[in-house]
């Protein structure tokens, strides 16, 4: 907590305080406030996330992220509390599919098996036959039977999977994040001219003329494992701008730089919002108990690839 001023300190203390009491635990996403990494119980992707959520023993989930994945949270723990700062706190992304436009869509393509990004809504998942991340996708489309995949709804996302497994016909949903798919390959040259020792790490939600240039391609807690195992000093990442504050916290001695683009979204968290969602215990988030049984079946399967 070094860096944090004395009031984010006493927060910090308060927060602990309150887990301890309630018997309550943190998840926070890689894109969140620096200082809010200071409360965490688990810090991570949206695979480790899921996982986490699936495995605690906690009775209160206090989740840091966007409105998603607070629901996959629930979805996992039907018999939990999953509280959030902000209820409101979405995702562009995941709003550029809604169900009934899907089941429509599969109308179109009946022999195709639906892979859905757990960037999506809960009733995007529950008419979807299994979901991803981005740390897992090859995995699970390679793991279906079926050739013919609608893969939703990151067609970024669904590009870099189509690359890596040929054999498929991937049927790309019209979606992309904002934060990545405003970076071009003009953008990654003056990247390499201005730093030209910099390996550059891009998040698979970029486009192909990026993913194509970069060093590497990984998420969130894959760069982690990129920066680690390379030599070099010097990175530059494409993806949120708070992960280079988590490159810094974890690989201290080496230099992170990023883009200057931020999920607004996920930095409505903050020490004191989390404070009092957990001394008020609200909001509460809530998934219709039928959504949420269809939905899990599609977290099952994953899972089941990914334990």
């Amino acid at each position: 907590m070094s860096n944090l001023s004395e009031d984010q300190k006493s927060l910090v203390e308060k927060i602990n305080i309150l887990k301890r009491e309630k018997n309550a635990i943190v998840l926070v996403h890689n894109y969140q406030r620096p200082e809010v990494y200071d409360v965490a119980d688990f810090i991570g992707d949206s695979l480790g996330l899921c996982q986490e959520a699936a495995k605690t023993d906690a009775d209160i989930i206090v989740f840091c992220g966007v409105s998603f994945m607070a629901e996959s949270a629930a979805i996992l723990n039907p018999g939990k509390m999953v509280i959030v700062p902000f209820l409101d706190a979405g995702c562009a992304m995941s709003d550029m599919v809604d169900a009934g436009a899907l089941k429509e869509f599969k109308k179109k393509h009946p022999d195709a098996a639906v892979v859905t990004y757990v960037n999506s809504s809960a009733d995007v998942k529950a008419v979807s036959d299994i979901c991803c991340t981005s740390s897992n996708a090859i995995e699970v489309v390679e793991s279906l039977p079926n050739k013919k995949i609608i893969f939703v709804p990151d067609k970024n996302l669904a590009a870099y999977v189509a690359k890596n497994v040929p054999d498929k016909e991937i049927i790309a949903w019209e979606g992309y994040c904002p934060v990545h798919h405003f970076v071009n390959k003009e953008y990654l040259d003056e990247v390499r001219k201005e730093y030209p020792a910099a390996k550059i790490i891009a998040h698979p939600e970029s486009k192909p003329e990026v993913l194509k240039e970069a060093d590497y391609i990984a998420s969130t807690s894959g760069m982690i494992e990129c920066a680690k195992k390379d030599d070099a000093d010097e990175f530059f990442v494409i993806t949120e701008c708070g992960m280079t504050e988590r490159l810094h916290r974890e690989i201290p001695k080496k230099k992170f730089r990023g883009l200057c683009n931020l999920c607004f979204d996920m930095k409505k968290n903050t020490l004191a919002s989390i404070l009092r969602c957990l001394e008020e215990e609200k909001p509460v988030v809530r998934v219709d108990r039928k959504i949420a049984e269809k939905a899990s079946k599609a977290f099952d399967r994953m899972f089941s690839l990914t334990k």
